[in-house]
């Protein structure tokens, strides 16, 4: 048995335990969730390194239920007298706290049986001196840029997890998940001529599907020195494209919308357009939690449902919603495998691997008749109203005349109703899957733009 299989085995073993004794205690169901993580992480800045840190820990938590009266706890000791100690808390809080008709575990008819194997684990650790070698390239490369004029620092980072579910329903599973990642931010210009800072990084499970450092240094150089000079616009209604930095928000604004904690609450506002064309024709959005080497991709969701890929947006029709058992539960329908987890919470909804799939047309074909337009790179605030789906935030970018990018932009606010936003996206065609959530350059038929 492998190092790693032994760990899991281990965990699980102390997991079937603690249920064991919940119930010996008085719950009449129980489960327990064990997360273990190790991280490195090395940090450079102006030529200098400042930090190179190793971490390690972890943390069990703990929910029994008597009836329909639940109770959670967590803790990082495991020493069997603490252990002991939390099941009693945990017990003799259940007894207290008021009856929730929707609390319960998946019946055992529901688990999962056959889990695939997911590609989402790198058994090769970067040693310390690589991850150095790495942020000391990376931003060398991005204060070579010409124009930078100095650093915020660039990072590397590496991290392994092992988490673990056990249930008195029966379930029982481990796995193991991996990520790596850098970053840099730089600072161009000077305080007589204006200055602007940008940013660039990568994240990926395994160390070796990174970028290369010398291309995520130049980007971040050349991200940063192009926003020089930036101006603001006058207020109007014009065309807006979204850079795929930014775009993938709008997705992640459509995930918290059909939320099933959001729709059984009715503070979604799409909560009575299931089925209904949200999107233009021809749209469509893809979830994949078993995707090979994906950022969020997990065999089961944290209740021990099967999960799969499904399509939630198809042809611009919403099709699914997002739900745990307890969502699920109060809008009468089953769970959709999308509960996720953390030691001192209950499980709720939430996605895996999403994106918006590409268009045919290039960035540069889906802004060409553009005579006046908005072109963002990035967002500021949290003006978005779940319930309405009114959007205003503060933005910058470049102005697009005839089809090109022109004058850089900022201290703008773009504002629009998320229904207008999503029934007039138009993608194009350069989607890259990196991150849990994803989406190609996108236009938007027209937004309110608030200038100087």
């Amino acid at each position: 048995m492998t190092d790693l299989a032994k760990t899991a085995a281990n965990a699980l073993g102390l997991l079937e335990d603690l249920v064991a004794k919940a119930v010996a205690a008085g719950a009449t169901a129980a489960d327990a969730v064990l997360v273990d993580g190790a991280s490195l992480a090395v940090t450079h800045r102006l030529g200098k390194l400042e930090k190179l840190e190793r971490s390690e820990g972890g943390d069990i938590g703990l929910r029994v239920l008597i009836g329909g009266r639940q109770a959670i706890v967590s803790s990082a000791d495991r020493r069997p007298d603490a252990l002991a100690a939390l099941v009693e808390r945990a017990v003799a809080m259940a007894r207290t706290v008021p009856e929730d008709p929707f609390a319960g575990l998946a019946e055992p008819g529901q688990l999962a049986r056959d889990l695939p194997a997911i590609d989402n684990f790198d058994p090769t650790e970067p040693s310390a001196e690589a991850l150095t070698e790495l942020v000391r390239a990376l931003e060398d490369e991005a204060r070579s840029v010409p124009g930078v004029t100095n650093s915020e620092g660039a990072e590397a980072s590496w991290g392994l997890s092992t988490v673990a579910l056990v249930g008195s329903n029966g379930f029982s599973h481990a796995y193991h998940a991996s990520h790596s990642g850098m970053s840099v931010s730089v600072v161009a210009g000077t305080n007589e001529t204006g200055m602007e800072g940008d940013y660039d990084y990568s994240t990926a499970v395994y160390f070796a599907d990174l970028r290369d450092p010398l291309e995520v240094g130049r980007e971040a150089g050349r991200r940063a020195t192009r926003r020089l000079g930036a101006k603001r616009l006058a207020t109007g209604r014009l065309p807006v494209v979204f850079d795929p930095r930014v775009s993938r928000g709008l997705v992640g604004h459509l995930l918290g919308a059909i939320n099933g904690g959001a729709i059984a609450r009715g503070t979604s506002f799409l909560k009575d357009r299931l089925g209904e064309a949200v999107f233009a024709p021809g749209i469509r959005i893809i979830e994949d939690p078993h995707r090979p080497r994906g950022p969020r991709s997990k065999p089961c969701d944290a209740e021990g449902l099967a999960n799969r890929r499904r399509t939630l947006v198809e042809d611009g029709r919403l099709t699914s919603w997002i739900l745990d058992l307890r969502s699920a539960r109060q809008l009468g329908l089953e769970s959709t495998g999308h509960a996720s987890r953390g030691t001192g919470s209950a499980p709720s909804p939430s996605t895996t691997n999403v994106w918006l799939e590409a268009g045919p047309l290039s960035p540069q074909d889906l802004m060409a008749d553009i005579e006046d337009g908005l072109y963002v790179t990035d967002l500021v605030g949290q003006g978005v109203n779940g319930l309405t789906g009114d959007y205003s935030r503060g933005a910058a970018g470049f102005r697009i005349e005839k089809g090109v990018l022109t004058t850089p932009v900022n201290e703008i606010t773009i504002a629009g109703n998320l229904i207008e936003m999503f029934a007039g996206l138009t993608p194009a065609n350069d989607l890259d899957l990196r991150y849990g959530t994803d989406a190609p350059t996108v236009r938007l038929a027209a937004m309110t733009i608030a200038g100087g």
